[in-house]
């Protein structure tokens, strides 16, 4: 299967610490640091990847770091198209505590309004089978392109708050939705309204405490998270989405879908990767019964 992945690729700096700073003037000594590909497009087209898709990125970069990110996506068999953005690569220094809690700071933000033609990406709308549209503003422009081409549209809205109007164009061009209950607490209305607005699947996520999924048949899905060793949070939330698409592509059900989520979700903490660097779809299937069959 075909997957195009619009947009979100970093490059990043993760910096590990025993428990996130005050606000106070003080010298801090890191657990650990280093830095990686980042970004929720990349991270989704990584573990897609290992999963057996045919992963076509498409992303913004500059004439610096964005070199190792395009290194990072050939090694892993990502077919990675860019445009160049005058500012250079989006960099993001990530603080992350032992319980996997973060702090992210843009140490160099992208374009917002970048000089872009969307019509150039319709050569591979067309092809793909199935669009992921993430919420980078340069994307929503692409919207009636995908609509056009009837292409599936899987959308992250991350931790939309139910009102912010940045959303609004995302949440009415997706079909299946996902995102977090960090600012929702009313998270089932919305994933009710999702439904009878049309979308085939609304999946909110809880970080430690699993996901809840609500599907057209109107029936609510809760699903624990997996305990695996944390190493580093960071794209575990593309990780699972991954994950998600793995099952529905796969014509599984939507309780089997969602514990592939948690499955690649869970392997994903456990390097410092954005996907973990021995995912697989084998992997992924022993583990599923590992965790869901024994």
């Amino acid at each position: 299967m075909r997957v195009l992945i619009i947009g979100g690729v970093t490059y990043d700096t993760i910096i590990q610490l025993d428990s996130l700073p005050q606000p106070l003037p003080q010298t801090i000594f890191s657990k650990a640091s280093y830095q990686a590909v980042g970004g929720t497009g990349a991270g989704k087209a990584l573990n897609l990847a290992k999963l057996g898709f045919d992963v076509t990125l498409h992303g913004f970069i500059g004439d610096d770091d964005g070199m190792l990110i395009r290194h990072e996506m050939a090694k892993n068999d990502v077919r990675f198209i860019y445009d160049i953005d005058p500012k250079g690569t989006e960099q993001h220094t990530n603080l992350m505590d032992k319980n996997g809690n973060r702090i992210s700071i843009y140490t160099n933000s992208a374009t917002f309004d970048p000089d872009f033609a969307p019509d150039d990406l319709m050569p591979e709308i067309q092809k793909c089978d199935v669009v992921v549209l993430n919420i980078i503003n340069y994307c929503r422009y692409l919207i009636p392109f995908i609509k056009a081409s009837r292409k599936e549209i899987w959308c992250d809205l991350h931790d939309y708050d139910g009102h912010n109007p940045y959303h609004q164009d995302f949440v009415q061009a997706a079909d299946i939705v996902t995102f977090s209950s960090d600012k929702m607490a009313d998270y089932k209305d919305f994933m009710q309204d999702c439904i009878w607005n049309g979308k085939k699947l609304a999946v909110c996520t809880h970080g430690k405490n699993g996901s809840t999924a609500l599907s057209t048949d109107g029936q609510w899905i809760d699903t624990p998270a997996l305990n695996y060793q944390l190493v580093d949070s960071n794209g575990a939330g593309d990780a699972f989405f991954a994950g998600l698409l793995y099952g529905m592509q796969a014509q599984s059900s939507v309780g089997r879908s969602l514990c592939y989520a948690s499955v690649v979700g869970g392997l994903s903490v456990e390097s410092k990767q954005l996907a973990n660097e021995n995912l697989s779809e084998q992997l992924l299937l022993a583990e599923y019964h590992k965790h869901y069959t024994e």
